[in-house]
């Protein structure tokens, strides 16, 4: 018990570290540039404390769930003091703005490439995409009939190895079995399963295609019984060739900058999936309050991540610990890009409307149109944030009377 409160504690901790720093990186970039910097606070609701360090007032509030910075003349309907006018951050270049908007969300993407730096070079990186990579060539191929024999096989003269045999080395990446493509390993291993006798496979080794023809081996396998799970496992024939598949790649601190930026990469695309997807996953949340089964694909809040957090620590998956919080720091930084008020991505695209809109009007030999008037736009951001806290409100009841739990 006291390491899941641990582990929550430390999701939680890591969380408004990240809400900090996001905060921070607006106020960083704004100060480069110029503008004024009127608070930066952690944490909303009561004051606990603040102090003044040149224009800026900096502080702590007591709710940690968030925070701000304040800086003067963000919009052109924000009041500023005589001596705030020239330095109002409406006034400076649309670039400047952007990077200041910006700041935030690639604040976040920063940190989670660390997150994912740190674990590639300390305990490795999951392999989420199902890369059909070797890791190992056994030396031989055995019937097993526990879960024993089947993890430590004991060879014998004349057992067959067929991979071993055929060709295949560790490090090499399965293209391809029997003509057919296989771009994750399941798919390697489901095809050779139903596989027998001579097989045409292809590895891609140092660049190039391979092709190799390799003797797959009919052996008895354990498998669970579906209608008996917790009994006796179940014998099976399934074809094998005799080798392994990496759940996570390990690097040095050299290889394991190449290593996260493209884990990195691999996360980003996860993440605009799962923001795709989220709109459809909300009946699914609605569902679950009511008594059904928690789809673990359903959105979670902050409550329902630091709950799992706490669950992989009190497990010791720190691996998942660090990719959940990594993943959470790269999907805050997307979601918070969308182009929407009152998200950074909204004020940004109504900065760049207004640099398209007066480069156009300065094509017709027009005068600049001036600042975009926000009030405008008050009924359609006050319906974004209705729409949010609806979803923010469901999805906290959610994890908190049926959350998501690790198995």
């Amino acid at each position: 018990m006291l390491a899941y409160i641990l582990g929550v504690v430390l999701f939680a901790l890591g969380i408004c570290v990240s809400v900090a720093l996001h905060e921070a990186g607006h106020m960083l970039t704004a100060k480069a540039f110029g503008m004024k910097v009127r608070r930066y606070f952690v944490g909303f609701g009561p004051k606990v404390f603040s102090f003044r360090r040149g224009e800026t007032e900096y502080g702590l509030k007591w709710i940690p769930l968030g925070g701000f910075c304040d800086i003067a003349g963000m919009t052109a309907l924000d009041e500023v003091t005589p001596d705030e006018a020239p330095r109002a951050m409406w006034k400076f270049k649309t670039w400047k703005r952007t990077v200041v908007l910006a700041a935030g969300s690639i604040t976040h993407f920063i940190l989670g490439f660390v997150v994912l730096y740190l674990m590639a070079v300390t305990m490795g990186l999951p392999n989420i995409t199902g890369t059909p990579q070797i890791q190992a060539v056994a030396g031989c191929v055995r019937d097993a009939h526990t879960a024993n024999e089947l993890l430590n096989p004991v060879c014998r003269p004349g057992d067959p190895a067929p991979a071993k045999q055929g060709g295949v080395q560790p490090g090499d990446e399965i293209v391809s079995v029997g003509g057919v493509a296989t771009p994750t390993y399941p798919e390697v291993t489901d095809k050779i399963k139903k596989a027998a006798g001579p097989v045409n496979i292809e590895v891609r080794r140092n660049g190039e295609i391979v092709p190799l023809r390799i003797e797959v081996t009919k052996v008895d396998r354990p498998v669970t019984d579906p209608a008996n799970p917790d009994g006796p496992p179940l014998i099976k024939q399934e074809g094998t060739i005799g080798v392994t598949f990496p759940k996570y790649f390990e690097y040095n601190v050299v290889s394991g900058i190449g290593g996260a930026a493209g884990f990195t990469g691999d996360m980003f695309v996860q993440t605009w999936q799962r923001l795709m997807e989220f709109p459809q996953r909300i009946p699914a949340v609605v569902e679950s309050i009511f008594g059904g089964e928690r789809d673990p694909n359903t959105p979670v809040s902050v409550v329902g991540a630091s709950r799992i957090g706490g669950e992989a620590v009190e497990q010791g998956l720190w691996q998942l610990f660090l990719l959940l919080l990594a993943s959470l720091n790269f999907f805050v930084g997307v979601f918070n890009l969308l182009p929407l008020l009152p998200l950074d991505g909204g004020h940004i695209a109504v900065t760049w409307y207004e640099r398209v809109r007066d480069w156009i009007r300065k094509l017709r030999g027009k005068a600049a149109g001036g600042p975009v008037d926000y009030s405008k736009l008050s009924a359609v951001t006050v319906v974004l944030v209705l729409i949010g806290g609806a979803v923010t409100l469901l999805t906290v009841t959610a994890d908190i009377v049926n959350p998501i739990r690790l198995r």
